[in-house]
């Protein structure tokens, strides 16, 4: 999707995976600086690891505790940001959640944008649903932008389900080559009110075996292609200094499956 974007800007680049192993994060973004890259996104494992070689960190990426996405000044230094956040919120921003209740499943990495995002969004109550106590309790203490996140145990989740108004699911349960899997039942499903929204960040397949169930209950489903797109889109625009071109990303990654 970034080269389809950089071939309709008419622009001389091109963007490459490069796996990177974590004992080499500091060799390898020495390289990108040394190399001339402009940018470039960062991906698990490395969101955290790498904020200790940033120069600058932008806001989101402050909040976060993580950077997905680098840019390489024209003087060599770095600057970290962080868009996941923003390619959360995206699909959520035309309709009012003010007051309302987001319940999270899974307590990673990802589990902490959408929590800032759904903070942002206005949310009233935030849970955090994870299998581990120890782990749980960490996370939702671990950073000052979580304070009022309330930890749920998954063993819990059928006493809040009835009064969630989003549920997202963080976890990789459902992706590739897991497809068949779910986090939650379809009787789990059948506790949620019928207007909440299920988002799942997973983008393959398209549908997960989660938002298939709930689509089914006439639940409104989001899948994380429209937040893959946001966040590419915003990485772009944080490069270059000019916007996406607009439609083109979210056109070229259609075929995902």
């Amino acid at each position: 999707m970034q080269n389809a974007a950089l071939l309709e800007l008419g622009l001389d680049y091109l963007y490459v995976p490069l796996p990177v192993h974590p004992s080499r994060l500091e060799t390898a973004v020495a390289g990108l600086q040394a190399c001339g890259f402009v940018g470039f996104n960062v991906t698990i494992p490395h969101k955290q690891a790498i904020t200790s070689l940033m120069d600058r960190l932008t806001e989101p990426a402050q909040l976060a505790g993580a950077v997905n996405t680098v840019r390489i000044e024209p003087d060599g230094t770095l600057t970290g940001t962080n868009t996941d956040i923003g390619g959360f919120v995206q699909p959520l921003v035309n309709s009012d959640w003010q007051g309302k209740t987001a319940t999270i499943l899974g307590n990673g990495g990802a589990a902490l944008a959408v929590a800032i995002g759904c903070r942002q969004l206005g949310f009233e109550y935030i849970h955090v649903c994870g299998r581990d106590r120890d782990r749980l309790y960490a996370f939702c203490s671990g950073n000052t932008a979580l304070e009022g996140v309330k930890p749920l145990l998954w063993t819990e989740l059928d006493r809040v389900l009835p009064r969630t108004d989003l549920l997202v699911n963080t976890t990789p349960i459902g992706m590739v080559p897991t497809v068949e899997e779910s986090p939650l039942s379809t009787e789990n499903l059948s506790h949620l009110p019928e207007q909440a929204t299920v988002y799942d960040l997973i983008y393959r397949p398209r549908p997960t075996r989660l938002l298939e169930r709930a689509i089914g209950r006439g639940l409104r489903g989001i899948d994380g292609l429209a937040m893959l797109v946001a966040q590419g889109e915003a990485a772009l625009e944080f490069w270059l200094d000019r916007p996406a071109p607009a439609g083109i990303m979210a056109r070229a990654v259609q075929t995902l499956n």
